[in-house]
């Protein structure tokens, strides 16, 4: 059976080379698109499995494009196809759902590779990336997550107010469906230019299982030891206690919270630290390979009148997503 699969390029020259670039053993029923509007149109209406997109044309670009597939839940593979080779460029692009990215002019061999390593010739293949790419999280399920969210990091909140004496800022929990680029993404975007300090910590329970980063920034500990009345000096061996301190208050009351609520009970592991005085990025590059897809629950303290901020990341494994759906749509039964 054919593979039906659209070419959107504003080239003529660009869309026929590509074509010719097809492995020949790949039967494919090929269709055209010289704008972004003619693509999502042809979307719409011919409903390909594979998109192949370039980026820089008049009118809506390609990550436009990327960017409508995804806020309509069109379902359909998309490998993108640019001369546009900067490493920024490539990220974005899979970070808005691409599945892949290809220099121009397409050469013949990568292509294949990149066609063989997706298993996009299989049918059945096809339709199980089509629909992980699809799929986005109900508004009404992102609402119930926030709101339990809420609760449990009020509560988190709380405790540590009480051991530090302040006034604790509680912010909106941002709550998203990531694939493992996004996820990157996601942890780059935190304070990348300060040093920071991280722990990590496992938990598993009645189907869910998953992990929770906490960030602190180094510049907090001055701070957070002032408030803890310490006075002595601030070496790498106290500042790991005052991060195990937090850390303990922060992810266990955050997890005791969401278990009450979903009427679970999750056992924790051993606090694993990231490691101290690094860049984010650093810090998570080992622990994000693990994850190619999940359910990423961020809240970011503050302590009000004081320069001390945290980041607290919650990261649901894939295979735990059905359970946590099931699990809060009572909550939407009237």
């Amino acid at each position: 059976m054919k593979t039906p699969v659209l070419i959107c390029d504003d080239s003529t020259v660009a869309r026929r080379q590509l074509a010719r670039s097809f492995p020949e053993d790949w039967e494919v029923q090929l269709s055209y698109a010289t704008n972004g509007q003619e693509c999502l149109a042809a979307l719409e209406s011919a409903k390909p499995e594979v998109l192949f997109l370039d980026l820089n044309m008049p009118g809506m670009d390609g990550y436009q494009v990327l960017q409508a597939i995804r806020e309509r839940h069109i379902q359909v593979i998309v490998i993108v196809v640019s001369g546009d080779i900067q490493p920024s460029a490539h990220e974005r692009v899979l970070a808005l759902g691409a599945v892949d990215f290809i220099a121009k002019p397409c050469d013949a061999n990568k292509l294949a590779q990149i066609i063989d390593q997706h298993g996009i010739k299989d049918s059945a293949m096809r339709q199980r990336i089509a629909m992980q790419l699809g799929e986005q999280l109900d508004p009404d399920i992102r609402d119930i997550y926030q709101e339990i969210t809420n609760v449990a990091m009020g509560q988190a909140g709380d405790l540590l107010a009480r051991l530090l004496k302040v006034f604790v800022k509680l912010p909106i929990p941002n709550v998203n469906v990531l694939e493992v680029n996004e996820l990157a993404m996601a942890l780059r975007s935190i304070d990348q230019n300060a040093a920071t300090s991280g722990i990590c910590q496992g938990f598993i329970g009645g189907g869910i299982s998953g992990e929770a980063l906490l960030l602190l920034n180094d510049s907090s500990f001055k701070e957070i030891a002032s408030l803890m009345n310490y006075d002595g000096d601030l070496t790498d061996n106290v500042e790991l206690e005052l991060l195990m301190d937090v850390s303990n208050i922060l992810i266990g009351a955050v997890l005791t919270g969401l278990a009450k609520q979903l009427d679970v009970s999750f056992s924790q592991g051993h606090p694993v630290v990231l490691g101290q005085h690094r860049e984010v990025e650093e810090l998570v590059a080992t622990n994000r390979t693990r994850w190619q897809r999940t359910l990423a629950i961020e809240i970011s303290y503050g302590i009000e009148d004081h320069d001390i901020n945290c980041d607290l990341m919650l990261l649901f494994t894939e295979d735990s997503l059905r359970t946590l759906k099931y699990k809060v749509e009572y909550l939407l039964e009237d």
